[in-house]
């Protein structure tokens, strides 16, 4: 009989670098919201691949950046906590000639665990194999990879060699969670990430950032398949919550709309959305609001 084999593998690297479209691709499910906004992801997200012979739990987690607000400063906390509490390791990068800051950073948390670290560089469709050969070669002398894989996330090319070389590294161990399930955020914040998405997708390129959404209520009526669902999204700024709303509520409307038919499919019911729009300044810098939207470094 073939012994069974799980594990845990984070997806870590600078905002924006497709860290969420990878671990939807890797799964087959849409469980992390996509954005090309930097800062889409804030928590630590597990999405759940069982077969037969393994389970591969993937963690998203926040991009690494220099935080100018408590709300980043979780974010970076988030990502840099998992480095020594899984099995393989994922640190994205994008084919640029030059090794940034962030990736500097990166490497040197890594030296200080022994768990085996792929290099990921993504958006291999966007420069030719001459260039891409030269990151390969800087990228050597930056830390010992036990592994350099070119892919792209968005047109799932090399995803499949990816896989392979993630499962290597697997050890034998228990099934985690039940096969049938895919990611383990309640449903919930599920939907109050999607509706963000949408936002993130429609708004300003100032106006994402200081967003946060609440479910305040979500019940299913009786005897109907219909679940009745009352979210809130807060800002920081007046200007900001005239922007979310739209002239006439049109903006409020669209977010709505886009978000309704994801949370349909998620929930496999019909829903009755109904969106608020308050403002609570500087919640990013509040200890108090980030632990009520779910951000509370303590649970770490």
């Amino acid at each position: 009989m073939a012994k069974f084999h799980s594990g845990f593998v984070t997806l870590v690297g600078r905002p924006n670098v497709g860290k969420s479209t990878l671990m939807n691709r890797l799964v087959g499910e849409k469980v992390a919201i996509m954005s090309k906004k930097p800062q889409t992801t804030r928590n630590k997200i597990q999405s759940i691949l069982t077969r037969e012979e393994y389970q591969v739990i993937f963690i998203d987690t926040p991009g690494i950046h220099n935080p100018k607000h408590k709300l980043g400063e979780y974010m970076v906390k988030a990502a840099i906590t998992t480095l020594k509490q899984v099995d393989v390791v994922l640190m994205l990068i994008e084919p640029d000639q030059r090794i940034g800051d962030i990736e500097q950073q990166i490497a040197e948390r890594l030296v200080a665990i022994e768990t085996p670290v792929i290099l990921v560089i993504n958006k291999m469709d966007t420069v030719e194999k001459g260039a891409l050969l030269k990151v390969i070669d800087r990228y050597k002398d930056l830390y010992s990879f036990a592994e350099i894989i070119p892919i792209s996330a968005l047109k799932e090319e090399n995803i499949d060699v990816l896989f392979e070389s993630v499962r290597k590294y697997l050890p034998e161990g228990p099934q985690y969670f039940p096969g049938d399930m895919i990611t383990d955020q309640p449903e919930r914040q599920l939907v109050a990430e999607l509706i963000r998405e949408k936002a993130l997708h429609l708004l300003q390129q100032e106006v994402p950032h200081g967003i946060a959404v609440e479910i305040m209520a979500m019940k299913r009526r009786e005897q109907k398949d219909i679940v009745d669902i009352q979210a809130t999204i807060y800002c920081e700024r007046d200007s900001h919550k005239s922007m979310i709303i739209g002239k006439q509520g049109s903006m409020l409307k669209q977010i709505g709309s886009r978000a309704r038919s994801d949370i349909q499919s998620l929930l496999g019911s019909q829903i009755f959305l109904e969106i608020w729009v308050k403002v609570k300044k500087d919640w990013r810098d509040s200890d108090f609001l980030l632990r009520n939207f779910g951000y509370d470094s303590k649970q770490m």
